[in-house]
């Protein structure tokens, strides 16, 4: 499709306001694809391990992973403002005296206490998607269109970043890819929280007897989570071993440009497939999306086991990412329509920790994989990880089904229908919760 023509498309997305949380989101989101690339290259230079950048990184990833979804409990309570405003500022702390434990040859364990610390960062894409949500709250196909427009705009980050990383941390200092990172995410979220007009109100309380707890207690999101797990051990282990190999080819500065072609390749799938009208059911969809991931992850893995130069595993890590966009997006509609809008922040908080913490378990992995087995053999982590993707997802395909006469009454009916709605839907989801 023409550019012209896409643009188009994507212009019924155009709402007040729109524009300024999006461009936003946008900083805060890059800085958060600099830290893995970062943090590697400056452990891996400062310290002279690939292992301990990668259990750092697994160390701060899964203290995220606890922070984010306690951290989309407190917007859904009080509001995106009141919660990623101190959020932001105490999060620029612990990465500071990251960079001051590095740069006086501190001991290694401070590494990871600073690196830990870093888990209040705000969640801005699961904000953006329930602004986005509200904005388009009865107009479905421009749901669709809009977690698209999201997941594309998460892939330019992910291009975007990694290449500014590598680029600031090999011309100038390996510390400056962190600083700078540092200074986006808080200036980025700032201005997202300035952001009042756009900003979702909030849900209507409902009594705590009908309260529905903790997002998990649907089964389907317990299948999406999972999922999403191993998605995220392919996007950690890729990582990765993408640095490795590339320095192993003594061009450790092209790896930014490597991991940038697999976020090109799923920013421009992920733009196409929202243009789709959506034919088939989203869990359908979903388990299509994982099946078409598993396969085109075998191509990095020849490549790498092949041997394959910079140009070549360019191109394979383009195709490999053209799966993952229409994966998400499905994975993030489906996370909407299963829970009720007063858990949606912490429900998608919840979501992302699931990639948060297969990240990490596949950064760690693939750390440990570069410094004892010969390059390209960590590209079997990714494929292996997709494969399971793919068979938790099978497994659990009869909860993929959202319960969209609870959802449609909620939305038709107004505050107090909504609330009856979401009761009688939490009783459907005990008896569904019993039979598992």
């Amino acid at each position: 499709m023409p550019p012209r023509a896409l643009l188009a498309s994507y212009r019924r997305l155009a709402a007040p306001g729109a524009t300024a949380f999006t461009l936003a989101g946008l900083l805060g989101r890059l800085a958060l694809s600099m830290n893995g690339v970062s943090l590697v290259v400056l452990l891996a230079e400062r310290r002279g391990s690939y292992a301990l950048a990668g259990t750092v990184s697994a160390a701060g990833l899964v203290t995220g992973a606890i922070g984010m979804p306690l951290l989309g409990r407190l917007v859904d309570r009080y509001g995106q403002s009141r919660v990623a405003v101190p959020a932001a500022l105490y999060n620029a702390l612990p990465l500071l005296a990251l960079l001051l434990c590095v740069r006086l040859g501190a001991p290694d364990w401070t590494l990871y206490a600073c690196w830990a610390a870093c888990a209040a960062a705000p969640n801005l894409g699961g904000m953006a998607r329930a602004r986005w949500a509200h904005l388009h709250r009865d107009d479905q196909a421009a749901r669709h269109l809009a977690n698209s427009f999201e997941q594309a705009l998460d892939e330019l980050c992910f291009m975007a970043g990694p290449v500014l990383a590598m680029l600031l941390c090999t011309t100038l200092a390996p510390e400056t890819g962190l600083l700078a990172s540092g200074v986006l995410g808080t200036t980025g979220a700032l201005l997202f929280a300035a952001q009042r007009r756009t900003e979702p109100p909030l849900p209507v309380r409902v009594p705590d007897g009908r309260r529905h707890g903790s997002p998990l207690r649907v089964p389907g999101l317990r299948v999406l989570v999972l999922t999403f797990l191993a998605t995220g051990m392919v996007f950690g282990a890729t990582e990765i071993t993408t640095v490795a190999y590339a320095d192993s080819l003594g061009h450790k500065a092209a790896a930014g440009g490597l991991l940038g072609l697999v976020a090109a390749g799923s920013c421009v799938a992920g733009l196409l497939f929202g243009l789709l009208t959506p034919r088939r059911a989203p869990g359908v969809r979903f388990l299509v999306g994982a099946a078409a991931m598993a396969g085109v992850l075998l191509l990095p893995l020849a490549a790498g086991l092949g041997g394959a130069g910079l140009a070549v595993l360019g191109a394979v890590l383009f195709a490999a990412g053209t799966a993952t966009a229409p994966t998400m997006v499905t994975g993030m509609t489906l996370v909407q329509e299963l829970l009720p809008q007063r858990q949606f922040n912490e429900g998608m908080a919840v979501a992302v920790s699931g990639i948060v913490v297969g990240i990490s378990a596949g950064a760690a992995i693939a750390g440990t994989v570069a410094e004892h087995a010969a390059p390209g053999t960590g590209y079997a982590l990714p494929a292996g990880a997709a494969a399971l993707a793919l068979l938790i997802a099978l497994a659990g395909r009869r909860h993929l089904r959202p319960a969209r006469d609870a959802v449609g009454a909620g939305n038709a009916a107004g505050a107090g229908n909504a609330a009856g709605a979401a009761g009688a839907r939490e009783n459907a989801e005990r008896v569904v919760s019993a039979s598992v």
